[in-house]
């Protein structure tokens, strides 16, 4: 350090002496070396956790690869505490807007993905760790930034998160795939699929598809148990998940067809006043879901019975509705054939139930041959459902009577 001269007494004899004393400089010197030593001790513990949390965030990438694959394992082999029930009643009884779901022979249009995440929670605290971490060496490299502008480069906490939002995005693609297949199986499928999404809730609550194949999945176990309590809970638990869809995604033509479903499987246990305050409802939604999506065949099977069943409405009801509404529905049985002939235009064989009701539009206009026709082709059609084995009963008593 060189010597600063400083004058000790004004004037032309002032006299300099130095700032630091010979002692004072080799103090100051230790203290440098000693601020150097820790700013390069400091780098190295950067780096070494930088190093850490990259390999902390590619453990939990692994770790969530390695749930997924998994899970599809386990999951088709896992049984759930449901009793198998076996039953051949129909799916859906109320007046004139029953909302069986009416499981197609075909599988459903945009079926995505399938995959458990049931410690979905463990892997979340696992990334509150990480992030916590990450805000840590956050603080270091400022500090460090602050001594040494040349120092280490922070980690990249958006690449991360983007990973580990892509890999989230894959199970939920597979989840949606597996829900499908199940939704289209038998009753034991059924119940199963209804819990894998159950088990998912917590992960994928915010996702559209998601929320509708849940509130699809009450539908199938409202359809599969025979209690009435349980029918009525599965309904309105449904019916809940599907509002909360509806309010975020209005347009969404699943989220419209289903909760027009839930609504009819839930007035299937109110009075007849409130059913048919449920079927202005119903139709309501399944116009909005053909308005949205006119290529789906199921609105359009499901239009048709609501179309058929008010026009078969009977005495009681007809003045109910007539009490109720200025304007009561009304519907014909050519309004249900228009409707059910669209479902086999866009899907033929989209269910043996849509091919009967065909045949019972045909009888009731007085066509037999055409009526006949639709009765065979009903006839080709597997017995895969409850509807189905009802659809069956319905054609044999159809030819007994044709017989006589």
């Amino acid at each position: 350090v060189p010597r600063v001269p400083v004058p000790v007494e004004a004037g032309d004899g002032a006299t300099y002496t130095a700032l630091l004393t010979h002692g004072e400089q080799v103090d100051v010197l230790e203290r440098l070396d000693f601020v150097l030593r820790n700013i390069s001790e400091l780098r190295k513990e950067v780096e070494e956790l930088r190093n850490s949390l990259q390999h902390l965030a590619a453990e939990i990438i692994g770790e969530v690869r390695s749930h997924l694959e998994e899970t599809q394992k386990v999951t088709r082999r896992r049984r759930f505490p449901f009793p198998r029930e076996r039953s051949d009643s129909t799916g859906s009884s109320s007046i004139y807007f029953t909302a069986s779901s009416a499981t197609a022979n075909t599988d459903d249009g945009e079926s995505e993905g399938g995959y458990t995440t049931a410690n979905a929670e463990s892997d979340y605290d696992r990334e509150s760790e990480r992030e916590s971490e990450e805000g840590e060496d956050e603080v270091s490299c400022e500090t460090v930034r602050t001594a040494r502008r040349d120092s280490l480069d922070l980690v990249n906490e958006d690449e991360t998160h983007l990973i580990l939002d892509s890999s989230l995005e894959e199970g939920l693609g597979q989840l949606l795939q597996q829900a499908d297949s199940l939704h289209n199986g038998d009753e034991q499928e059924k119940r199963e699929g209804f819990q894998l999404l159950l088990n998912n809730k917590l992960a994928y609550a915010d996702q559209k598809d998601f929320l509708w194949r849940l509130a699809r999945a009450h539908s199938d176990m409202c359809e599969i148990t025979e209690d009435a309590d349980e029918k009525r809970s599965y309904a309105s638990d449904g019916k809940e998940e599907i509002e909360i869809a509806l309010q975020k995604w209005d347009q969404s033509a699943e989220c419209h067809q289903w909760y027009a479903i839930l609504c009819g499987q839930l007035s299937e246990h109110e009075s007849i006043q409130k059913r048919i305050q449920t079927g202005y409802v119903f139709k309501e939604h399944i116009d909005k879901a053909i308005e949205l999506k006119p290529e789906d065949p199921k609105s359009y099977y499901l239009l048709g019975r609501w179309c058929y069943q008010v026009s078969h409405l009977g005495w009681l009801e007809k003045k109910t509705a007539s009490a109720l509404f200025e304007a009561p529905p009304t519907a014909t049985v050519q309004d249900a054939l228009q409707n059910f002939l669209r479902v086999e235009e866009l899907s033929p064989g989209f269910s043996k139930a849509g091919r009967v009701y065909i045949a019972k539009c045909y009888r009731d206009l007085g066509n037999n041959s055409a009526a006949v026709l639709w009765m065979n082709l009903a006839s080709e059609l597997p017995v895969n459902t409850k509807e189905d084995a009802e659809s069956e009963r319905e054609l044999e008593e159809m030819r007994s009577v044709w017989e006589e």
